[in-house]
């Protein structure tokens, strides 16, 4: 079977390279020549646990390929996927552009039957307009050629999203006709023989999934922030809420943790992309509204902390940051805590000095050298008045608190990931305080 997938971003680079491992043949399509060139020399863009060891080796074998003209594959292949980026317009809806684009490249050059299979995040509503540009540039070339749709919606976590597409939960495929099922179910029946969960659905149904799924889990997290928040107000411990509340069955553990807010490409920018997709149609989202307030707010818990230590003013101040990734086994800075937070800190007189695993670089990229970038978390923590952890890497779990100590200016640590042991805090010497408890 040979398919291509267009974009080779997060979603199309690991989509692309897990399909290869399956024994299927993929040409993966970008209009950045430079970044073609580099995956064809084997230098990953993304950081992705085990990503870089099978792109090489899928490579290697002639079953992952990589082009920066679409054209060139089109009449070869009998599934394309749409991988692109959708991001947000100013108003906080999703950007189609790039989606359409390649509905018309391959409106423009089919000539024979393909399947279009959207895999980016898209509103509901998007397979019609890819399936009506696709019908319109088939029509300005006065040429019938077959042709279906499909929705084909990611959940892949940065960190584990190998083990995320090999190893599904659930694979969502929207399809509305016997040819498109056919083809997709022959494309997951790898998966499929492990008895992993194929679910299919109509088109708007599956684009809705995406936003709902997605949404609801920013949904938990932004919830046990606002309990935490009362917690530290009225003298109980955020920890022990959430194992009461974890163990109702119909409640569950997961996405129960308190924190300085969540981040990345999918939670917030899928937030605002339904709020949108629900104010076109009249309908206000009250719910996300919140969602989305109190995640902002959020990201900016440990600053109000710092304030209230120092209560004069934190001006001149030298604050080190331990994380800048959302999350841990990433790269990705897409609207992480770490960018609010740099961002409060220098506009009100702070030094800052960060440190993450493999962050740097794209911190650098993104915000230059206001800040300085350590070289370990300990040379972070020189002369530090206080101490932000802000990504859970494991590096920074069992640190030598003795050598942190001896470091710093003031003991102070301010934990947004709740990872430590106010106690054995305390008995190092520390002044500390996390999210949810007094």
């Amino acid at each position: 079977m040979k398919i291509a997938i267009v974009g080779t971003g997060y979603v199309g680079l690991v989509s692309g390279t897990c399909f290869a491992e399956m024994g299927i043949d993929v040409t993966c399509v970008d209009i950045d020549r430079k970044k073609i060139e580099r995956l064809e020399k084997g230098d990953i863009p993304i950081y992705e646990p085990q990503l870089d060891e099978m792109v090489v080796r899928n490579v290697g074998e002639g079953r992952l390929k990589f082009t920066s003209d679409l054209k060139e594959c089109i009449g070869n292949v009998e599934i394309i996927f749409i991988a692109v980026g959708t991001p947000p317009d100013e108003d906080g809806s999703a950007d189609l552009s790039y989606v359409l684009d390649v509905a018309r490249t391959v409106g423009r050059n089919i000539n024979g039957y393909v399947l279009l299979v959207t895999k980016s995040t898209v509103p509901v509503g998007t397979s019609e307009k890819v399936r009506a540009t696709v019908a319109g540039e088939l029509a300005a070339r006065k040429v019938s050629v077959p042709f279906d749709v499909a929705s084909n919606p990611e959940f892949l976590k940065e960190g584990s999203a190998i083990k995320d597409f090999m190893s599904p939960d659930r694979v969502v495929v929207g399809v509305d006709s016997d040819k498109a099922r056919e083809l997709m179910t022959k494309l997951y029946r790898p998966l499929m023989l492990k008895s992993f969960r194929v679910i299919f659905t109509d088109i708007p149904s599956a684009e809705m999934i995406k936003y709902a799924a997605n949404s609801m889990l920013a949904t938990r997290i932004s919830f046990m922030n606002d309990i935490a928040n009362l917690c530290e107000l009225v003298g109980a411990d955020v920890n022990m809420v959430r194992q009461g509340i974890g163990t109702d069955t119909r409640i569950g553990s997961k996405f129960l943790y308190p924190g300085c807010g969540y981040g990345g490409s999918c939670f917030p920018k899928d937030v605002k992309a339904l709020i949108k997709t629900a104010e076109k149609e009249g309908y206000p989202m009250r719910v996300l509204k919140a969602v989305e307030d109190v995640n902002e707010t959020q990201k900016l818990i440990l600053f109000r902390k710092l304030s209230s230590y120092y209560g004069s003013g934190v001006k001149g101040l030298t604050v080190a940051l331990w994380g800048l990734a959302f999350k841990p086994e990433t790269d990705d800075m897409r609207e992480a805590a770490a960018l609010s937070l740099m961002g409060i800190l220098l506009k009100n007189g702070c030094k800052v000095r960060v440190y993450d695993p493999v962050a740097m670089d794209e911190c650098r990229r993104r915000i230059g050298d206001s800040v300085y970038y350590a070289t370990d978390m300990y040379d972070a923590a020189e002369g530090a008045d206080a101490l932000m952890l802000l990504t859970e890497w494991k590096q920074f779990r069992m640190p030598d608190w003795k050598r942190v100590k001896s470091v710093m200016k003031t003991p102070l640590l301010l934990d947004g990931r709740n990872i430590y042991d106010s106690a054995e805090m305390k008995d190092a010497g520390f002044d500390y305080s996390c999210i949810g408890k007094k």
